[in-house]
């Protein structure tokens, strides 16, 4: 939308100076019915909710709050990202003129095309309390699954599907059945450095590598996670205790309880994170999600203080899988370089 009109600096009512701005650009009297009534909407939330008195002084919070209770309701999720996109135009308008001095909505709508958790009453963890969660998870399996979870922001049914195949650690240290000759490491990981390879071919109950999957992988590409010293150290420890598996396919994880030997399900994984969480209070029966740490928080956490540290979205999407190859492609011929030095330098430590 263009800014040539006259421009009034402090309009008493910023909803219809902007509707009449739409008018004055052409915009049709639906498109502008549309826009009222969704802007109104937001206006009456802000008087109901006693947050912000008015659009003027709306903070990311209160729109994060907005986006929240729409979802809440019975609105689809189409329309939430509609109303939404039609908020960030609104206030991105009135930034650009000069009106407002921000966009408090810029980061909801980045964050929702990222898929964040946007909802501000989800429990928030602190990475020293993080930390000293992690200091009571000594059990190497539930510790290894944790790091893993916290370390790289793969989903539940990611973490399940990885093969031996699927990790490279340092040449000094060899994993055990790639060093007997037993498993062919990918070779997409050639030259990579330490890394995990989250393939997005996983699917739950088809054959992959010679064994049926009991969950799917849900990323639009094949990812390349770098590995840092800290994971690695949690793995090898891992690995040096791994029961010997049946399978071919060499899961990375497997069970040491009940079902000794077999690859972890995702039933197991919940099962892992939430008796840890609720030893700490994190996690109780009944509790509802803004409440409990499941797996899934794990990935919120890794996304938040990764985007946070590095201001790369790009970098952070790609790592979560939410990028396609076409996407990727348009980038240097070096982006997996810049992937590692990026992730090597911001990943926070978990000890």
């Amino acid at each position: 939308m263009s800014t040539e009109a006259a421009v009034d600096p402090d309009p008493e009512d910023p909803i219809e100076y902007f509707l009449q701005d739409m008018t004055y650009h052409g915009k049709s009297d639906r498109t502008r019915a549309a826009y009222e009534r969704i802007l109104r909407r937001f206006e009456a939330f802000l008087q109901e909710s006693g947050g912000s008195a008015s659009v003027v002084e709306a903070s990311h919070r209160d729109c994060m709050t907005w986006v929240h209770t729409l979802r809440q309701s019975d609105v689809a999720d189409s329309t939430v990202a509609t109303y939404a996109s039609y908020l960030h135009r609104f206030y991105a308008y009135m930034s650009q003129i000069g009106s407002f001095e921000s966009n408090p909505m810029a980061l909801v709508v980045a964050e929702m095309d990222e898929g964040i958790d946007t909802n501000p009453s989800r429990r928030e963890v602190t990475l020293p309390e993080m930390r000293q969660f992690l200091r009571a998870v000594t059990h190497p399996l539930d510790h290894a699954v944790i790091v893993t979870l916290l370390k790289t922001g793969i989903r539940v049914g990611e973490l399940c599907n990885l093969d031996l195949r699927d990790l490279t650690l340092e040449d000094s240290t060899p994993i055990p059945a790639v060093a007997a000759g037993d498993v062919l490491p990918r070779s997409q990981l050639d030259g990579r450095g330490p890394s995990l390879y989250v393939s997005p071919d996983p699917t739950a109950g088809e054959v992959l590598n010679h064994e049926e999957r009991s969950a799917s992988n849900k990323r639009k590409r094949s990812t390349v996670i770098p590995v840092d010293a800290e994971l690695a150290a949690a793995l090898r420890r891992w690995l040096a205790v791994r029961p010997d598996v049946r399978s071919p396919a060499e899961p990375l994880f497997v069970s040491t309880s009940g079902s000794w030997g077999q690859r972890v399900t995702p039933d197991m994984i919940h099962h892992i994170v939430e008796r840890h969480a609720g030893a700490v209070g994190w996690h109780h029966s009944g509790g509802d999600a803004e409440e409990n740490v499941t797996p899934h928080y794990f990935r919120h956490f890794f996304t938040t203080h990764l985007r946070d540290r590095t201001g790369d979205r790009g970098i952070v999407k790609y790592l979560r899988g939410d990028v396609g190859g076409d996407i990727i492609d348009t980038y240097t011929h070096n982006w997996g370089d810049r992937v590692r030095e990026t992730y090597i330098a911001n990943i926070y430590s978990v000890y």
